[in-house]
């Protein structure tokens, strides 16, 4: 989810508490707080159960499969994300065709730049922490799986635009222990 689309349920999530608030209550005997206290009650339990799924999937997959596959998967996860989040095809969109005006779309979210034949992105020189909201849920691990994820999409956002192969490194990152998100693209 992109900041913009978290930002938006945000609000109609507030909204909608406030309307229950007004509401007069259903059942009768439950009053509109409480129904709302219930909700979110049971929306946190969902998430957590959400969350000990994936760690367990994730541990698992540590356990019984190479580094090779374990990488593969996780890059799926990274090329849907690209496809799903409206913002992250208007950059792709925006530059298609055109190293310099790919840069131009990249640079009203993130910190970019070109140096001879290489890319950077930055999520700035220091990052508040990670922005995947199913990777904020899970614990930190020194060659974190999540990074290969943004990685990919970093990557499936230059193969669109430009229509061919890229290769992207993951230079630093806030889940392996860095001060932020830093990916470089290999031109050539």
């Amino acid at each position: 989810m992109d900041r913009k689309e978290f930002f938006e349920k945000s609000l109609k999530f507030g909204l909608c508490t406030c309307a229950l608030s007004i509401l007069e209550p259903l059942s009768g005997t439950e009053t509109p707080t409480a129904a709302t206290d219930k909700s979110l009650e049971q929306v946190k339990g969902e998430m957590q159960f959400i969350g000990n799924w994936l760690n367990d999937l994730l541990d698992t997959m540590d356990k019984v499969l190479d580094e090779k596959t374990k990488v593969k998967l996780i890059e799926g996860c990274g090329k849907r994300c690209f496809e799903r989040h409206q913002f992250k095809t208007d950059i792709a969109e925006k530059g298609k065709g055109n190293l310099d005006k790919l840069i131009e779309a990249y640079n009203q979210n993130f910190e970019i730049w070109r140096e001879e034949d290489k890319v950077h992105i930055r999520y700035g020189k220091v990052s508040k922490g990670c922005y995947c909201p199913a990777a904020k849920t899970q614990p930190v691990k020194p060659n974190d799986l999540w990074c290969e994820c943004t990685r990919m999409t970093h990557q499936s956002i230059f193969e669109t635009a430009l229509n061919r192969a890229f290769k992207v490194d993951i230079l630093e990152s806030v889940r392996r222990g860095g001060k932020t998100c830093h990916f470089l693209v290999h031109l050539g």
